[in-house]
């Protein structure tokens, strides 16, 4: 039998017993909460953020320098709009725009040359760039007819010559290369680079197809040495010795010119830029563009990186770190650029060096040029 005290401690312990299981039910509970609470305030705080910051804007790009990072963290800076970057090589990206379609998280595609900017276009990847700043920063030859892209900077292909064996007075014109007094002398890259192959795709424009094969025919003929290596490496042959002139990018100048490598600095001291056809069709220049993508999701950010990136000052930015010439004709160019001073350019539709391409590759596999 139980008696008050047995009685006493039964309901003592039955109520502890109620009390501990209640706590610990509460406890899962109140954990739960957290929990959820906490996934809550992960999510809100980075949605108030962007919503705070203006948002966010993605490029595709196949240019690969860094100056290009340094002005997209100075447009988050200023506008609190995040850029983020794929990079990948033009063609991939193309490929990846048609396949994305509408799903794409794409913004701006950018590349360098105007053949690949105009494929872009053809495809169908690209929508117009509706923007009176854009407009009044970059000139209507440097931009697409209907502003499906916009230019960036330009770079010219030049002459460069040994200063120690060349005179600039004995230099004139890209098709001049072709005669026999520059026989063993040209260096030159590949034909299988797209900077030749937009170069001759020009002059299939300018003097026909059969003149442009011509040319290509003495080029071969006139060369010190196979093709081999990048632009860089043609000024240093020229400087070795082995020929005497080289078709070259400007920008690869400026880059050896403000190399880290002494011996690359004093090749840029030993060689002389020459601007080609000045009396008669102009030196050959491409552009490195960007296009609004058709299904942006953030076209009026879009816009305004593009607005950003073509001011005076972003385009005296890209000039000053990768000696490109500038869309943005108040832009300052480096001392190196001003030296050489202002020429004429060819006054070719970029979007030729595409439709002409096919031409120019068979061209130059006709005429050996490897």
């Amino acid at each position: 039998m139980f008696n008050k005290r047995s009685s006493f401690l039964l309901t003592f312990l039955l109520i502890s017993l109620i009390a501990i299981l209640t706590g610990c039910g509460s406890e899962n509970v109140a954990k739960n909460n957290t929990e959820d609470t906490k996934t809550k305030e992960t999510t809100q705080p980075a949605e108030s953020k962007t919503t705070e910051n203006g948002g966010e804007v993605n490029i595709y790009t196949a240019r690969h320098y860094d100056v290009d990072q340094e002005l997209y963290d100075m447009f988050t800076k200023e506008t609190g709009i995040k850029v983020n970057v794929v990079e990948g090589k033009a063609p991939e990206l193309i490929e990846r725009l048609k396949r994305e379609g509408e799903s794409t998280p794409a913004d701006l595609f950018v590349t360098v040359d105007g053949g690949i900017l105009n494929s872009a276009k053809i495809e169908g990847i690209l929508q117009p760039v509706v923007s009176d700043v854009v407009d009044k920063q970059v000139p209507s030859d440097l931009r697409d007819k209907e502003n499906h892209w916009i230019g960036l900077s330009t770079r010219a292909r030049v002459i460069v010559y040994a200063k120690d064996r060349v005179n600039p007075s004995d230099l004139s014109t890209y098709e001049d290369l072709a005669s026999d007094k520059w026989r063993g002398k040209v260096a030159v890259r590949s034909s299988t680079n797209l900077y030749n192959q937009s170069l001759l795709a020009s002059f299939v424009d300018i003097m026909g197809e059969k003149e442009a094969e011509d040319w290509a025919k003495g080029l071969v003929a006139n060369l010190a040495r196979e093709p081999e290596g990048g632009d860089r490496d043609q000024a240093k042959a020229i400087v070795s010795g082995v020929g005497d002139v080289a078709l070259m990018n400007t920008y690869y100048v400026g880059q050896l010119a403000a190399s880290e490598d002494a011996e690359e600095v004093k090749v840029a001291e030993k060689i002389g830029v020459f601007f080609p056809n000045q009396q008669t069709s102009g030196t050959h220049i491409n552009i490195s563009g960007a296009g609004l993508v058709k299904h942006s999701q953030n076209k009026d950010n879009a816009v305004k990186l593009l607005e950003f990136l073509t001011a005076s000052e972003s385009q005296s930015k890209i000039s000053q770190a990768n000696f490109e010439f500038p869309v943005n004709s108040e832009a300052t160019l480096p001392e190196l650029l001003e030296s050489w001073g202002s020429f004429k350019h060819q006054n070719v539709d970029f979007a030729k060096y595409g439709e002409l391409n096919p031409k120019a590759v068979e061209i130059a596999n006709k005429v050996g040029w490897k």
